[in-house]
């Protein structure tokens, strides 16, 4: 019983061959091994499958080992039992020219037996198993059989039939058509092949035409689905040459051919007409069929509607599922480095460009869709193709990461070079003295990093992928470097602004300072007389101020007006540059009429002032005071004049118009481009910003009323004191020696002058003493001297009353003393006397005693 056969369950032992599936309709796993040691899991489709089935004991296995030169088990002549159990498969080993290769040949259990007796169940489910799975079905029965129901098996066929009109229910057009081929064993001759051909074939139509049909299907004929071959062969005991002879001849049939589809059916003249067609073919890999087999008989052995369609769809799904993983390895090994390296750079914030990486994602997508071609192609075509979208899918949307990741990279690294550049540029041209065309720069710069991006997106472009298309990328990295580009542009707006506003502050620090500076250097004969109108330094004082500050700021605006032409800017852009321009400038020149209106430096100017008034002459000489002079009057009259200085200064007016300057309308009202950011870092201007509640009088007031009264106070005492020291000055000169003092001192001291020229000792005395007197004088050494002679009296002075008190306290008469003026109730001490005896306690008390009394 093909006991030497690899049987269900056993260990691989595939030398003759191998049983799928055992009498008690278990499916052998071994099946892969054993087409593996057969070499016919790499051929893909080349190769054939063929079934055998017919009623027991009709040599069934005989025929199969002399055509295909298998070593099927035969039955016993003694014995006349059943010898095949299961269905096996064994590989075609019979070297003939002409037969295919790889052909499968599958021997079924024989039906009928008795050994299985009514049980038909697994005649049917071999029946069907072999039908669904071989492109050939070799019907054997013997001459006398033909026109028998049961032993031409025609039952077995009806069940054949009916399960192929349900497989074929859901799509007649995509039916897989099969060969039945009934070789009839035993043939004498005495019936030609042509009438036994033609009562099987009209059997075989009237067991068609008693079929329920599906609805669609009424009208269907047999011959739609199935092709019909018929052989004869004689009598294997009795002719045995010419069995071995005709069974040659019908093995040559097996072989690769093609038959147009609109000829008949195969007929007995057909002798020499191959049977292996393409339409017979069930389009299943190799390396498949164990699952698909399996798959067709869990359908099978559970009873299940036969769906070969469904079948062939489970097996592609679950092949093109493996042949997915085993090709996306290759591709993994080559992609997933660069998944990594692109992921660690944007963890790490530091964009990076992967070089070639157009190539390499171009290289591992051809290969993996090819490799999957290659094996998946052989499977069913709908599956097939779905799962190589879905493979594309999956692929793509990885290498679209990658790609995407790349161009954000070179986008992100093309933005911060071209601020680099265009920044660095700008340095340079700075150094060079400012004369540099910003907007050439950017357009320079531009035009270099959007070149390196094109470059970039190039070489990361996958041929022949829709999604690798840059040119949205490209759009979106253009119009940031617009904002970029508008950006710095505003930035080097700002600074040339800033820069402008600082030559603006230079400038009036410089000329505002100078025109205060004014108020009291009215010298040689150019200032203020005491009397008459002010000279122009003082009354036109805020004209040539305004005068200045219009002047200054009008050069800023042209100069500013002039190198924003270089940076491409708009009409709005320097209208809005101006106007901040404008109210900065006002802001800087309050800012310098505040610092020199500072209580010290106006009260210093104002002394000034008076000073040039008081103690110079209208040629500007100075004043020397005599008593016949009127000090009174020039000081009244100069004290005055200064006086009136202080209302001057106290608002900004122009003496031509005597009011304000229009500062409303020099500044103007701020651009309608004019953003809130353009006016937040601007100080509140009187009578411009309304909303500070601030009129133009209050914006020109420099000086408060409070402050004019205590800056006149202070400049009065200020005055004074010059006065009182010209006043002293003058009655100093009125002290002098007369003349005849002279003569009376030099006619008393005579004698004395005469004995100190004749001695020499105190002659050289003398000289010294004058030598000593006149160096003291011209290093003007008297004053030091002086408070030295006075602090080291002083010194000498605290000494002896220490000394004076140390002997007291250590003599007894001393100490008897201190004794009997402490019984007195008061307690003398050294320190307590004054220089007229009496204590310091008492002289105060005594002359607060007097201011009473006053």
């Amino acid at each position: 019983m093909n006991g030497h056969f690899a049987g269900a369950g056993e260990n691989a032992d595939f030398e003759h061959g191998v049983q799928i599936i055992d009498e008690d309709k278990n499916f052998n796993p071994n099946l892969p091994k054993y087409l593996s040691a057969q070499g016919i899991t790499k051929a893909g489709f080349n190769y054939h499958l063929i079934s055998v089935f017919g009623s027991q004991s009709t040599g069934k296995s005989t025929l199969l080992n002399f055509l295909f030169g298998t070593e099927f088990g035969v039955m016993s002549e003694q014995e006349r039992r059943q010898t095949t159990k299961g269905i096996w498969m064994s590989k075609n080993k019979k070297e003939q020219t002409g037969m295919a290769e790889n052909i499968l040949v599958m021997d079924v259990e024989g039906t009928d037996g008795r050994e299985r007796g009514e049980d038909q169940d697994f005649e049917r489910k071999s029946a069907l198993f072999a039908l669904a799975t071989s492109e050939v079905l070799i019907v054997n029965i013997w001459e006398h059989q033909v026109g028998l129901y049961q032993g031409a098996n025609m039952g077995l066929l009806k069940t054949v039939f009916e399960v192929n009109l349900q497989l074929f229910l859901k799509n007649a057009k995509n039916v897989t058509r099969s060969l039945l081929f009934f070789v009839i064993r035993d043939h004498l001759g005495t019936t030609p092949l042509s009438n036994l051909r033609q009562t099987l074939l009209a059997d075989l139509q009237r067991i068609w035409a008693g079929l329920s049909k599906p609805p669609g299907l009424e009208k269907s004929q047999i011959d739609d689905y199935f092709d019909f071959a018929f052989v004869a062969l004689p009598h294997k005991i009795l002719q045995p040459e010419k069995f071995a002879l005709d069974v040659q001849k019908l093995g040559t049939r097996f072989r690769e051919g093609y038959v147009d589809p609109k000829r008949a059916a195969l007929t007995l003249d057909d002798a020499s007409q191959p049977v292996f067609l393409p339409q017979y073919h069930r389009r299943i890999p190799a390396d498949g069929f164990p699952m698909y087999a399996q798959g067709i008989w869990e359908q099978i052995d559970s009873n299940k509607d036969l769906d070969l369609p469904t079948q062939q769809e489970l097996l592609a799904q679950f092949r093109c599922d493996e042949i997915s993983k085993e090709v996306l390895v290759a591709f993994d090994a080559i992609i997933i480095p660069l998944e990594e390296r692109q992921a660690a750079a944007i963890d790490a914030g530091t964009p990076e460009l992967i070089a070639d990486l157009g190539n390499t994602m171009t290289a591992a997508r051809e290969t993996l869709l090819k490799n999957f071609e290659e094996e998946g192609s052989r499977y069913h075509k709908g599956v097939f193709k779905r799962k190589q979208t879905e493979l594309e899918t999956k692929v793509d949307g990885r290498l679209k990461t990658l790609f995407t990741a790349q161009l954000n990279s070179a986008h992100k690294i093309g933005i911060q070079e071209f601020s680099d550049s265009v920044s660095a540029a700008v340095k340079v041209g700075q150094k060079k003295g400012g004369n540099y065309d910003f907007h050439k720069i950017v357009q320079t710069e531009k035009q270099k990093v959007l070149k390196k991006f094109e470059a970039v997106a190039r070489g990361s472009v996958i041929a022949g992928s829709p999604w690798s298309d840059y040119k949205s990328q490209l759009n979106l990295y253009q119009k940031e470097l617009d904002e970029v580009s508008a950006r710095l542009r505003k930035d080097e707006m700002r600074r040339l602004a800033t820069r402008s506003e600082r030559w603006v502050r230079t400038k009036l620090s410089e000329g505002v300072g100078l025109e205060f500076n004014r108020l009291g250097s009215g010298r040689a004969g150019s200032g203020a007389p005491a009397e008459g109108e002010k000279p122009p330094t003082e009354k036109d004082l805020w004209d040539r101020i305004w005068t200045l500050f219009t002047e200054t700021v009008s050069h800023a605006e042209s100069r500013f007006t002039e190198r924003a032409r270089g940076f491409d800017a708009s009409p709005d852009e320097v209208e809005v540059g101006l106007w901040r321009l404008r109210r900065k400038s006002w802001a800087a020149l309050r800012d310098k009429i505040d610092e020199e209106v500072m209580e010290g430096n106006l009260l210093l100017k104002l002394r000034e002032n008076f000073e040039d008034k008081f103690r110079y002459d209208e040629e500007g000489v100075p004043r020397i005071w005599r008593p016949t002079d009127d000090i009174e009057g020039v000081y009244t009259k100069a004290r005055e004049s200064t006086l009136d200085l202080i209302p001057l200064l106290a608002r900004f007016r122009l003496a031509r118009t005597s009011a304000p300057p229009p500062l409303d309308a020099w500044i103007g009202e701020a651009p309608s481009a004019a953003t809130p950011q353009d006016e937040e870092d601007l100080q509140p201007i009187g009578g411009i910003d309304e909303e500070e509640g601030k009129s133009l009088e209050e914006e020109m007031t420099v000086l408060s009323e409070a402050k004019r009264q205590d800056l006149a106070t202070r400049f009065k005492k200020t005055a004074d004191g010059v006065y009182v020291e010209a006043k002293r000055s003058a009655i100093g000169g009125v002290t002098q020696v007369p003349l005849y003092f002279y003569g009376l001192l030099l006619a008393l001291g005579w004698n004395e002058i005469v004995a100190v020229l004749r001695n020499p000792l105190y002659f050289i005395m003398l000289i010294l003493l004058g030598a000593g007197a006149y160096v003291t004088y011209t290093l003007n050494l008297w004053g030091p001297m002086i408070r030295m002679g006075n602090a080291a009296s002083a010194q000498g002075l605290e000494i002896f009353k220490e000394k004076l008190r140390a002997f007291l306290e250590s003599s007894e008469t001393g100490r008897e003393a201190i004794k009997m003026s402490a019984k007195g109730g008061e307690t003398f001490n050294l320190d307590t006397l004054n220089s007229n005896g009496t204590t310091k306690v008492k002289a105060s008390a005594a002359k607060d005693d007097d201011v009473d009394d006053i």
